[in-house]
């Protein structure tokens, strides 16, 4: 008996340590994580008013204008070396649950160019959005009217035109431009004039600092549509937009058989806490269905391909082999 009650009392001292651990499993487990919470951190990794700038905002406002989300969603910019800069520093933000950043094909030529040790591997994918394609344009009074004007000088003289663009040598812009040249027949591309900027390509061009200017389409409707530049061509396989966009040649249309999709999707930090991308990865694929969402896709002649997380790292591993591919055949790898 003695021996019984002793088991049961000491069964009894035990109770209360026993409930207090699950208890404490219970509050620290994601069911219960109170988030978003406080500012979020979203980083366009470029200067303002640029494509990665228009989109992140962009993504931002139609969150808080729908209300998907109440919390604080700021931008900052952070340029440097076309982003690879930002892409550095996101390294020391590991499992942080508040940053959200914006890129596009730039994060896969960092790695391949050498430009940086990291790549999208040292993040964490959240979602594919858009589409926007690339423009090459020139000011309004440039000797150069058509693409083919610009690819008939380069076969003549591989420095007879400066290309400038807001992406380092050999990333997006520099590469976007070399594989139309390249689809034509161009030599010796190595030694093809870039020069990159930092941010706005559009007046170096325009002030006469370079010849041609290669971007996104959307970054550079504006002055398009004012006169102060004129787009040769972009690189969809179809004719986009409206009005005076739709009136833009296509690559294809001008004989050279060559495409470029500049998507841009969302990314968080390098490990970043599985509540959060399950949060990010529910609310944007709510937001892609919205009808802001889609009026900003037209407003901006956006094309939507939206992927959620694995899709997206999967695309993301595909079109590196195929990038890979591309800048070995024009030599810069």
């Amino acid at each position: 008996m003695k021996r019984v009650l002793l088991s049961m009392l000491i069964a009894l001292m035990l109770m209360p340590v026993a409930l207090f651990a699950n208890g404490e499993a219970e509050a620290s487990g994601p069911a219960t994580v109170n988030y978003p919470k406080g500012n979020m951190d979203f980083v366009a990794p470029a200067g303002a008013g640029g494509g990665w700038d228009l989109t992140i905002r962009t993504v931002g406002k139609v969150l808080a204008d729908t209300k998907l989300v109440s919390v604080p969603m700021p931008v900052r910019n952070a340029p440097g070396a076309g982003g690879a800069v930002h892409l550095g520093t996101l390294q020391t933000k590991k499992n942080d649950d508040k940053t959200i950043t914006v890129y596009s094909p730039p994060i896969l030529f960092f790695n391949l160019n050498g430009t940086s040790p990291y790549g999208f591997r040292n993040t964490t994918p959240l979602a594919r959005l858009i589409a926007d394609y690339a423009a090459f344009v020139v000011k309004a009074d440039s000797p150069y009217k058509t693409i083919n004007d610009v690819m008939a000088a380069l076969k003549k003289d591989p420095k007879s035109v400066k290309i400038g663009g807001t992406s380092a040598a050999g990333s997006m812009d520099h590469v976007q431009f070399l594989i139309v040249a390249a689809a034509v027949g161009v030599q010796n591309l190595d030694r093809i004039d870039y020069v990159a900027f930092d941010d706005d390509g559009a007046t170096q061009v325009m002030g006469g600092h370079i010849d041609l200017f290669s971007t996104s389409l959307a970054d550079v409707m504006g002055l398009i549509e004012s006169g102060d530049l004129k787009c040769l061509a972009q690189t969809s396989d179809h004719r986009i937009g409206t009005g005076l966009k739709a009136e833009i040649p296509t690559c294809k249309e001008m004989g050279i058989d060559v495409t470029f999709q500049n998507w841009r999707g969302l990314f968080g930090s390098p490990g970043m806490p599985e509540y959060a991308q399950t949060y990010w990865r529910e609310t944007l694929a709510k937001m892609v269905k919205t009808p802001q969402w889609k009026e900003v896709l037209t407003r901006y002649g956006w094309d939507d391909v939206y992927l959620d997380a694995p899709d997206f790292n999967n695309f993301l591993v595909e079109t590196e082999a195929q990038y890979k591919k591309i800048l070995t055949e024009i030599g810069v790898i």
